[in-house]
């Protein structure tokens, strides 16, 4: 895999033949802030045993997706500010695909699902070191229409595309920096333009949803915004409720 033009505008790659999971072999890594410097990222198109949100297990069939981890240490003093950052990452991915899936819709599901005509494309894991956050991404390049685990996502190659990793990641890489600048210098999303930004790119919004709760229970309501802490808000029968971590399900559109 060559990694050239991402390698160029961070601080580390680093390219696995393959890894049990990137964010895990990261966040071992990261205990060396000298050799592991703010953006360093790992990379590999054979991910093991890697994870998504609620410890969910994500394993794709070697050379059909890319696993790509950006180290991040330069975060906002503000906690809220920082509940940002997965959402940032989400739409920093949903322009990278966009740039090469052109004449698709492309969206990200509340808070970071990216989305290609309404299927999964790539998802999206940010955990905590204590000191730092760690952003996993997984995106389905080479998967082939039957490889698909579930009939509602997709990838490059069954919508009969031929996804550029470098590019992909470069561009990814680019737009991630910006925007967590941007969060860094003003510790605001809405100064910095990221709320605006993220909205304009979320399917969520104006949507019918099913979100299911950490706590079990299921919101039905319609997602009306998000909030200034990157909290989806949804109208249930009148009733506001602010929800910051869930899963979402978009209803059919009609």
């Amino acid at each position: 895999m060559d990694f050239s033009q991402a390698a160029a505008v961070t601080s580390r790659l680093e390219v696995l033949t393959e890894s049990a999971s990137t964010n895990a072999a990261l966040r071992t890594l990261s205990a060396d802030a000298e050799a592991w410097p703010h953006l360093s990222v790992i990379v590999t198109d054979n991910q093991t045993a890697g994870r998504g949100r609620l410890d969910r297990s994500w394993i794709a069939p070697a050379g059909s997706a890319l696993a790509v981890s950006v180290l991040i240490r330069e975060l906002p003093s503000r906690p809220e500010a920082i509940g940002w950052i997965p959402l940032v990452a989400g739409l920093a991915m949903a322009d990278a695909v966009a740039a090469q899936l052109v004449g698709h819709e492309v969206a990200v599901k509340w808070p970071n699902d990216v989305l290609v005509d309404g299927k999964k494309i790539c998802g999206i894991l940010a955990e905590s070191t204590g000191t730092a956050v760690i952003v996993g991404s997984g995106v389905n390049t080479a998967m082939a229409a039957e490889q698909l685990p579930v009939p509602t996502a997709t990838s490059f190659a069954a919508l009969g595309e031929v996804c550029d990793g470098d590019r992909l990641i470069t561009d990814y890489l680019r737009r991630l920096d910006g925007l967590l600048s941007a969060l860094v210098a003003w510790e605001d999303s809405d100064r910095s333009g990221i709320h605006d930004a993220v909205s304009a790119r979320c399917a969520t919004l104006g949507r019918e949803v099913d979100v299911d709760l950490p706590d079990v229970s299921t919101l039905h309501g319609t997602a009306t915004g998000i909030d200034a802490d990157g909290r989806l808000c949804i109208d249930v029968a009148g009733i506001m409720h602010v929800v910051s971590a869930g899963d979402v399900v978009h209803a059919r559109l009609t």
